[in-house]
């Protein structure tokens, strides 16, 4: 799950992490009287999106008194806001961060994320921080810094004074990058996160290190121990379908393509994405509906899959194990009753009482093609989307 910088910027302060004075404002009211809370100015103003990129798409502008404050603010409420991290539908503003704009004398990068190679958290610094960090990460990946955190000594401060002075840090400047490395990565671990990034750290011309910009992105699988960062989420930056997935725990991921996946499995799931687009298919989805696919959990499988437009046909990828292929193919029969479909439906099962399972589906009257081999299902769906 993802928050929004302000949001961020709270959860690091309380770390002991510096940040800019400011205020978020949901309306024009709001925007100018955060700035006149500030003080004089000058000032800048935010947009509030989930999404890197803001600055070079307009969504980040200085101002110089309130009163500009509020006319910038004005041409960002209710617009959507494109980035390279966005897609070309843009994500909708409704919210703006005014902040003190601060006299920076360099630009530092500083984040703590998973090494699934390692198997660790690492902990990374870089001396080029801002918008470029992309850019700097492939055309020159060896200024960035990684130290790894081993799980039972933690992140130490001589790690972190190293990784201060390797991001160009120097006097007492050092002990101050490594208390700020050691904060963030304590927020890492306290919030159970799979990504906390300060980009950039700025250190201003009053000596202090400041985090000028902040992305908390926080592990789902955890939230149920963080009732207070749930209470966080904004489902209005969320693709709908996610949000109507999570309320109906489906394990649900929206793709580019145009045949609908229903599987029951992570790895067969993932075995029927590499299927499809080796036949030259292109899922529009990842849909895992878990062990116990009972007639609702399939009708709000077809329901989640009629409501994007790109689809055009739906296959059913399924394995009796723990779930009889008799009981999925009930499944899929009541819920077709309740609801038919009106595009091309392919499905394909293995497992525990199969020859039962494809007898329901075959005598059932409804228009649905069965095969018993995974390879020619793919091939047979991408067909029917096809014609």
């Amino acid at each position: 799950m993802n928050i929004h910088e302000y949001q961020a910027k709270e959860i690091l302060a309380r770390h002991g992490i510096n940040i800019p004075k400011g205020q978020v404002a949901f309306d024009l009211r709001d925007a100018e009287a955060a700035a006149q809370g500030i003080g004089p100015g000058p000032f800048v103003v935010k947009a509030q999106v989930h999404a890197g990129g803001r600055g070079k798409a307009g969504g980040i502008r200085k101002a110089k008194n309130p009163t500009e404050v509020r006319e910038i603010a004005r041409t960002m409420f209710g617009m959507r806001l494109v980035t390279p991290q966005t897609g070309p539908q843009g994500k909708p503003v409704s919210r703006v961060l005014v902040e003190e704009f601060l006299p920076i004398m360099q630009e530092l990068y500083l984040g703590v994320t998973i090494d699934r190679k390692q198997g660790k958290v690492v902990v990374m610094g870089c001396s080029e921080g801002g918008i470029e960090i992309e850019e700097v990460r492939a055309r020159s990946p060896e200024k960035i810094q990684k130290v790894a955190v081993d799980s039972g000594c933690g992140f130490t401060y001589f790690q972190g004074r190293k990784l201060a002075i390797d991001t160009g840090l120097q006097g007492g400047m050092i002990g101050k990058g490594a208390a700020v490395a050691f904060a963030l990565c304590r927020t890492f671990l306290d919030c159970d996160c799979s990504l906390t990034e300060i980009n950039p750290l700025v250190l201003t011309v009053r000596g202090d290190l400041v985090a000028l910009d902040a992305k908390i992105s926080i592990d789902d699988d955890a939230l149920y121990r963080h009732p207070e960062l749930l209470a966080l989420r904004d489902i209005e930056q969320e693709d709908p379908r996610d949000v109507e997935a999570s309320r109906l725990n489906l394990n649900f991921i929206n793709l580019s393509g145009n045949i609908g996946c229903i599987v029951n499995g992570a790895g067969l799931g993932m075995a029927t994405l590499d299927l499809l687009k080796y036949y030259g298919g292109a899922p529009a989805n990842f849909l895992d509906a878990g062990a116990g696919a009972t007639k609702d959990v399939i009708r709000n499988a077809f329901g989640l899959l009629r409501s994007d437009p790109k689809v055009k046909g739906i296959f059913i990828n399924m394995f009796g194990g723990i779930t009889r292929c008799d009981s999925y193919a009930q499944g899929i029969v009541d819920a077709l009753r309740e609801r038919p479909l009106t595009i091309p439906l392919v499905v394909r099962m293995e497992g525990t009482n199969v020859e039962l399972g494809r007898k329901i589906l075959e005598e059932s009257g409804l228009d649905i093609v069965t095969y018993k081999s995974m390879r020619e299902a793919a091939q047979k769906i991408i067909e029917l989307v096809n014609k």
